[in-house]
């Protein structure tokens, strides 16, 4: 059978700018080249960064990925590089009008392209749009109707974009009735906990779906709230795994593989679900015979928490650098919050780049202010403390506050301060909130919910102890000190906005709480639901009746890094003004 060497490259793409984006893909291509690839391939929009969202709907973006693919074309064949393939994603047009999608010529479209000579040798678009989650494809995307081949070095590889594996039917069907040799698809599938193991057994369906190899690129990195974790994966026809990459780790997968020669008389036409074969020949034969010496490989799998932290750090890390940040700012309260978020900021920055500030009022116990400190001694990070009591204590004489409003004065000075040090300093403040409290609007606008970025928006309460655990487990298994002191993950919750408060003084306990939200909340169950499955009607009552009430409080609360089905923001979309409420 002919042999390929396949280059399969999980980059990181930055969001518009398509200028960097084609350096990085030439540099990615020299790197396969040098490699000795027969075929190189690129994720999902790797020209522009995923997702473009309403660049989308400018023509000038459009026209810029278009003439940016000629370019990259031409500047490959300059470099030497004209003769490898290269499969890159990219936003182009639709030369026609769609009727049927009620879209005029020129309606953009999720689109890639081989890269061959110096041309544009062949291109398709995504046939399978996704609507559902942070997907929005069908706002801006027309679908496309091939099922694009490209013979290289005499085997047949057929061509799919993302949500063309995730959805049955189309291009997978499509792949074995034009007896293709290998299926390739690019992807830019986001980040989701336990999304690794349903990406796996995804890949190994269609690769028997479609009766051939199949190889699954993802690309890696962050773009505001969604993390991609790359974890490649090549399969053969019977779902065997090849190679799969590393998690949350940019690089090139090189890999030689044994595939079936492309026949003589290959169909073509129309085929499964009406695609229409596209099939262009680059290189009818095979290359000459020799001995594998890429097998592939299984990088490492991370356990969960692992997984989860990896992506809080690369999640945070994305949103600092690409949009130009230097350092960050965090309000230590000696909780667990904070002190997670310091440590996930450490490891994504430096701990020269954080800067954490205690804020201590009258209410602060001491503990609580030596666990701050005693955090910042453990990571490196700069420390500083500033007592909020005098500026209390001058709010309280102006307007009287009492009960509620005088808790949450405390918070909302401790907000205007670490908003003013970033106004005078140049660091961007990450607020500390997690799904938990975010869920059930136990925090405070212009207060604990300040800032930029909110690092763990997506992570209920239950996993940030256990993420803190996990952290400080790694730290002590690599011979370091761990970074979060054991009093913070073991000391009860509390605000400390008044004597003796805990978090349990209004809300249950955290993991009952969570394991009532995630039905509610990931899961759309409703209140029927979810005391069928065993939990206090009046406690559900109350918990939905909290999360109802809170969401103008999560509108305003900033983006975070997106780790589960169903985040805060694009993936749960309901009316503030809302008359509905679950009842039993």
């Amino acid at each position: 059978m002919p042999q390929l060497r396949l280059a399969l490259n999980q980059i990181d793409s930055r969001v518009g700018d398509i200028a960097r984006n084609s350096q990085t893909i030439l540099d990615w291509t020299r790197h396969s080249a040098a490699q000795g690839a027969h075929l190189v391939a690129f994720p999902e929009m790797a020209l522009t960064g995923y997702p473009v969202e309403d660049l989308a709907l400018r023509s000038s973006f459009v026209e810029a990925s278009r003439t940016a693919l000629r370019t990259l074309a031409a500047r490959l064949a300059e470099e030497g590089l004209g003769d490898l393939p290269v499969v890159v994603g990219y936003l182009d047009r639709s030369a026609t009008a769609q009727p049927r999608y009620g879209q005029p010529a020129g309606a953009p479209r999720n689109a890639a392209a081989v890269l061959h000579g110096g041309e544009v040798a062949l291109t398709f678009a995504k046939h399978h749009l996704p609507n559902y989650g942070v997907f929005d494809e069908f706002r801006y995307f027309v679908p496309g109707d091939t099922l694009p081949v490209v013979r290289v070095r005499g085997v047949d590889v057929a061509l799919a974009i993302c949500e063309d594996l995730w959805q049955d039917g189309g291009r997978v069907p499509a792949a074995r009735s034009a007896r293709a040799g290998l299926l390739l698809s690019v992807n830019a599938s986001p980040y989701e906990r336990d999304k690794d193991d349903t990406r796996l057994e995804l890949v190994r369906k269609r690769a028997q779906e479609a009766g051939c190899t199949t190889a699954y690129l993802a690309m890696m990195g962050g773009q505001d709230e969604l993390v991609f974790d790359g974890d490649s994966i090549v399969v053969d026809r019977d779902g065997e795994v090849i190679a799969r990459a590393p998690q949350f780790e940019e690089g090139c997968v090189v890999l030689d593989l044994e595939l079936p020669a492309a026949e003589p008389d290959a169909p073509t036409g129309t085929v499964d679900d009406g695609l229409r074969i596209d099939r262009v020949v680059l290189s009818a034969d095979p290359v000459p015979a020799y001995p594998p010496e890429v097998p592939g490989g299984q990088a490492q799998r991370l356990d969960d928490d692992e997984e989860i932290y990896s992506a809080l750090v690369v999640g945070l890390r994305a949103y600092v650098v690409k949009n130009g940040f230097r350092s960050v700012l965090i309000g230590l309260s000696g909780g667990i919050d904070s002190a997670i978020v310091a440590a996930i900021a450490c490891d994504a920055l430096g701990a020269e780049n954080v800067h954490g500030v205690s804020m201590p009022s009258k209410y602060s116990s001491d503990h609580s202010k030596g666990d701050a400190a005693e955090l910042a001694r453990r990571t490196g990070l700069n420390f500083r403390t500033v007592p909020i009591a005098p500026m209390f204590d001058a709010y309280m004489e102006s307007l009287g506050l009492t009960g509620l409003a005088e808790e949450n004065l405390q918070a909302r000075l401790r907000g205007t301060t670490l908003m003013a040090i970033s106004n005078q300093e140049g660091h961007i403040v990450l607020a500390p909130g997690n799904k938990s409290e975010l869920a059930v609007g136990y925090s405070t606008l212009y207060g604990d919910a300040v800032g930029a970025y909110g690092p763990i928006k997506d992570v209920y309460k239950s996993s940030v102890f256990r993420l803190a655990e996990w952290r400080n487990r790694a730290a002590a298994a690599r011979g370091q000190t761990p970074p979060i002191p054991e009093n913070s993950i073991t000391k009860p919750p509390s605000a400390e906005l008044r004597p003796g408060q805990v978090d349990t003084d209004s809300l249950p306990d955290y993991p009952v709480l969570d394991a009532i939200l995630e039905l509610y909340v990931d899961r759309d169950q409703g209140a029927d639901a979810i005391v069928a499955a065993g939990f206090d009607p009046q406690l559900v009552a109350k918990t939905l009746r909290m999360v109802d009430t809170a969401e103008y409080k999560r509108r305003q609360y900033p983006p975070g890094t997106k780790i589960s089905p169903k985040g805060f923001g694009k993936d749960r979309r309901l009316p503030i003004t809302n008359g509905w409420r679950e009842s039993l």
